[in-house]
């Protein structure tokens, strides 16, 4: 009677061991889970930072009266580091229907360049601006 008690503790024991794992890998999972969706979160801010970045630019190009410069370089802190913004401006050859050339349309190109990580990631817009100047 005495040795079923042992038994019967021992296995006690081994549940409440199997138990405290089954938690304990829960709790890390949950911790790993937290902290991608913080990291995440940090990464998606960032890019809505360019992506702004980039926006703002543009609106002052299509809103300046004159034409837009050829290059220019610009650096910004954002807070989560510097982003280099290169602003590359040409003429893109259009043509009308008859073959003439369309003046006074510059093609812009801005690019975002910023570190993450020590990898470099970038985006880029481009768009057409009309000035008769």
């Amino acid at each position: 009677m005495r040795q079923d008690r042992h038994i019967c503790s021992a296995f006690d024991l081994y549940e409440v061991l199997l138990g405290v794992t089954i938690f304990v890998i829960g709790v890390l999972a949950l911790g790993r889970s937290v902290e991608n969706c913080l990291n995440a979160s940090a990464l998606s801010e960032e890019e809505n930072r360019v992506r702004q970045i980039l926006a703002n630019r543009m609106a002052e190009i299509q809103t300046a009266p004159l034409r837009p410069d050829n290059s220019r370089e610009t650096k910004i802190d954002t807070g989560y580091g510097i982003v280099k913004l290169s602003q590359k401006s040409a003429e893109p050859g259009l043509k009308d229907e008859q073959g003439l050339d369309l003046g006074g349309i510059s093609q812009v190109t801005l690019t975002a360049e910023w570190f993450r990580q020590g990898v470099t990631q970038s985006k880029q817009i481009v768009f057409y601006v009309y000035r008769t100047g």
